[in-house]
Parts: C-alpha cells; structure tokens; sequence
C-alpha cells in the first residue's frame, strides 16, 4: 500500500500530527504548513543491521556437531581417574575446537577420527601435567589407576600387588607417591605481621 501525503495549508478543522519540533515549543496560534496523512501512519522500518559473521564459526560449528564423541571421551577418561567428568568434557571440547581449526577436508577423510586423537590428547596431557602433586612416573601411574580400579571390584588389597604383578613394597611406594594430596593452609596473619 502506498501512502498519499498532502502538504496543505492547515487551519483548525484539519487533522494534523504536531511535529517534534513544535511539541518542545509553544504552540504557535497562526497558521502554519504540516503534513497531513492520507492513509493510516506506517512508519518503514530499516532493515536491522546484521552482525558480522564471527570469523571462527565454520570451526565453532564443525566442533558443536560432534559434542557428543566429547562426552564419549571425557566420560573413558572420567571412569579410569578421579577427575569429575565436567572438568575432562571441557578438555576434550578444547581437543575439538583444535581439531576443527586444523581440520583440512579433502580427500574425503572423516572428521571424527581426527578430532578423537585431539580430544585425547588435550585430556591427556592435563593428566600428564595437573593430575599429580609430584612428578610421579608414567608406569606408576597407570599401575595405581588399575590398582585403584581393582580395588573398586571388590579385589582385597593382599592380592591387588599379585594381581599387578608387582612386589607389596613396590605397590606400598607407589600409592605413597600417588595418593599425596596438596593442602592449603591459611596464612596466619598475627605471624606475617611480626616479620614485616
């Protein structure tokens, strides 16, 4: 529908919209010009102005499509260490975004297999560097996650170092060295105070 507008010459008897310029002023008692509607006031809307397309959201899209092999991952991970699963979902979502930031698909190769070796690896280089208090060998490591995992079976603890096959010395040292737990300690101000 097209509208009709009038310029007139308006006097008293006419419909006339004020405008914003007179609104602030006083009204005026003369005559003056105005514009007059014909049809009922539409006001055209611009168009809205479109965000700019986030230059990563071909990658960010390609990840958020296989979030559930992250949760497959994290979920492994979660079941062989005492990490909480959310803490290992969120690497493993890292490892995506990696992936499909390297992602090249020619060649017709699927993605999920290249984006599981990533998921596995950022989780487990975490595991690697914040997963124990001390520097603790690999092999130990994985002893004591199957250790720990034997003895949530129901395996009794004089049978888990045969079950390893390793010596009850050996196992003794190694859940030493993998079960230190790192405490903070409140800083006791009153002590702080007298050396400063």
């Amino acid at each position: 529908m097209t509208q009709l507008l009038l310029l007139v010459h308006a006097s008293a008897t006419d419909v006339v919209v004020p405008s914003p310029r007179l609104r602030r002023r006083r009204r005026l008692p003369c005559v003056h010009q105005q514009l007059v509607f014909a049809f009922p006031y539409q006001q055209t809307r611009r168009p809205r102005r479109c965000r700019p397309e986030h230059p990563q959201a071909a990658v960010h899209a390609l990840a958020l499509g296989h979030l559930d092999l992250a949760d497959k991952i994290a979920g492994n991970f979660a079941r062989r260490t005492t990490h909480p699963f959310d803490d290992l979902r969120q690497l493993a979502v890292i490892g995506l975004l990696k992936a499909a930031a390297r992602f090249d698909g020619t060649g017709g190769r699927s993605f999920r297999p290249y984006a599981r070796t990533y998921a596995n690896g950022e989780i487990t280089h975490y595991l690697r560097d914040h997963g124990f208090a001390i520097k603790v060998p690999p092999s130990w490591r994985d002893l004591y996650a199957s250790g720990q995992k034997l003895l949530r079976e129901g395996l009794s603890t004089d049978a888990l170092p045969e079950r390893l096959g390793i010596t009850v010395e050996r196992w003794r040292e190694i859940q030493e060295a993998c079960s230190i737990t790192v405490i903070a300690l409140q800083v006791d101000t009153e002590a702080t105070d007298h050396y400063m």
